[in-house]
């Protein structure tokens, strides 16, 4: 089956044009997806379309924007559709910013970006390479869903990933929800003792080995009431210990995972031992020996 494309264009970066296609990089089948039913038949339900007491239908309906209460600027679909900017098609590349520089929080939806299979994979592979190696994100706007969207482009694998942002001014604050924290200094001991857990658990991230207990426990469910037969139970992974404050928390965290509990530290080399020097002999002491022996 051929691959279907979310968006087609061109990604522009000064004089260089390389055509491209869009894929969506998120496997919604994976998503258990569920139907509201009428209880006593058993029967699907279905929503109308109403306008005050009218039923209508689907193409009747058009967009609206309330600018006042009960008022609004209406909006057909053609001018939706024929509304052109110049993100629809292409994508300029206005500029590159370092790979960390973006921060989690403007993060939104990945997609993977492949040529077009018309002849340019040599001019793909030059961008991506160069992103690769200057270690560098470029950034850009691009018009899709129905609004224009932030575009940071990076390398993934042989392809890239495009990857649409946050506006500045879709995300919040941050106080009043750190302010009580702000100036909070941790306790040493207690900040060693964590470096230390994170040291121990640190290993290279591995997206394979976590998977979702929700979405098992509930195809369980399913498949039980599918299969006639009794859901098999789950069963909760409950704490061996109460820890009763931080410290301790810490501490059999640390010993759980194996070794002291202590963080380590370098080791300080022992003084060296010196030989005690020997003091030189008195001259006239040995000049008077020499008399008496004459």
């Amino acid at each position: 089956m051929a691959l279907r494309p979310y968006w087609s264009g061109t990604i522009r970066l000064s004089l260089v044009s390389l055509p491209v296609n869009m894929y969506a990089a998120l496997n919604r089948s994976k998503t258990i997806a569920f139907h509201e039913i009428y209880r006593p038949t058993g029967e699907r339900v279905h929503h109308e379309l109403v306008a005050g007491e009218k039923t209508i239908e689907r193409d009747e309906v058009i967009k609206g924007y309330e600018y006042e209460k009960g008022e609004y600027v209406l909006i057909e679909p053609d001018e939706l559709k024929d509304l052109k900017i110049p993100s629809s098609k292409t994508l300029d590349i206005v500029e590159f910013v370092n790979t960390d520089e973006i921060d989690d929080v403007y993060m939104e939806s990945p997609y993977f970006i492949a040529p077009d299979g018309k002849g340019n994979d040599a001019t793909f592979a030059v961008i991506r390479d160069a992103l690769r190696d200057s270690k560098k994100v470029g950034v850009g706007q691009l018009a899709i869903g129905g609004r224009e969207r932030l575009c940071a482009i990076k390398p993934c694998g042989s392809g890239l990933l495009l990857q649409t942002l946050r506006y500045e001014d879709e995300i919040r604050e941050t106080d009043p929800y750190f302010e009580g924290i702000r100036d909070k200094k941790p306790d040493s001991e207690e900040l060693d003792l964590a470096k230390e857990l994170i040291k121990r658990k640190t290993v290279k991230f591995d997206a394979g080995k976590f998977h979702d207990h929700y979405r098992e426990a509930l195809q369980e469910i399913i498949d039980a009431r599918v299969e006639h037969r009794e859901p098999r139970q789950v069963e909760e992974e409950r704490p061996t210990a109460k820890v009763v404050n931080l410290m301790d928390a810490l501490r059999q965290s640390l010993r759980e995972k194996g070794g002291s509990d202590a963080p380590a530290r370098a080791k300080t080399p022992a003084p060296k031992r010196t030989r005690k020097a020997t003091p030189p002999k008195s001259t006239e002491k040995t000049r008077a020996t020499t008399r008496k022996a004459s």
